[in-house]
């Protein structure tokens, strides 16, 4: 698998990334940092979790569709899902964050 940590910056000067596979399908969305700087720590902590298994929350929509959060072993979240229409296609997701997670930075903040 050959993902990528995509991060950019807005308009409004901040910061988000998100984590693709190697078909550039958006596998999760970053939460949205004040700085860059923060932003590099947040896909680092991503690394770090997001090969652990008890670090994904698994959630329903208020219309019951499956997503994931990931968060970090103090509770924060990290980035979360798309909606799924099913539970295995969510678990197929996460399968997929935990085998790219350890990918490379694309940095569009330029």
């Amino acid at each position: 698998m050959a993902g990528k940590y995509v991060l950019k910056n807005s308009k409004a000067g901040k910061f988000s990334f998100m984590l693709v596979d190697d078909n550039d399908q958006i596998l999760m969305t970053s939460e949205t940092y004040e700085s860059r700087a923060a932003a590099l720590n947040g896909i680092e902590s991503c690394k770090k979790n997001g090969i652990e298994e008890n670090r994904f929350e698994r959630k329903l929509s208020t219309a019951n569709d499956p997503y994931f959060v990931l968060k970090a072993a103090n509770g924060q979240t990290i980035g979360k899902s798309q909606m799924y229409s099913s539970a295995a296609a969510m678990e197929n997701e996460i399968a997929l964050v935990k085998a790219n997670a350890a990918s490379a930075i694309e940095d569009n903040t330029h």
